[in-house]
């Protein structure tokens, strides 16, 4: 799965990490729903951290779609809300 942090650039995911990145997505959309700053932040940081940790980076001219978007991690709580759709920033 190709992945873009907007800002940064594109990761290629392997499957096999798709489950734990989805619990901290799911933390993420807990943090969001309950409107806890703080928790926000260390979920959105601890996703996208995770994501370069498991990524491998693609080259800056890859011409390959991304099939997900994620938020930069300077991103405000109103813009990850509107980003959600009805199984977090990433599918189970």
């Amino acid at each position: 799965m190709i992945v873009r942090i907007m800002g940064e650039g594109q990761l290629e995911i392997a499957a096999d990490d798709l489950t734990a990145l989805n619990t901290l997505d799911d933390a993420l959309e807990a943090a969001i729903e309950s409107g806890d700053e703080a928790s926000f932040r260390t979920a959105l940081h601890g996703l996208l951290d995770n994501v370069r940790k498991v990524g491998r980076p693609l080259p800056a001219d890859s011409l390959s779609s991304s099939e997900l978007i994620l938020p930069p991690a300077d991103a405000a709580m109103d813009e990850v809300r509107g980003m959600l759709r009805d199984e977090g920033l990433i599918p189970d």
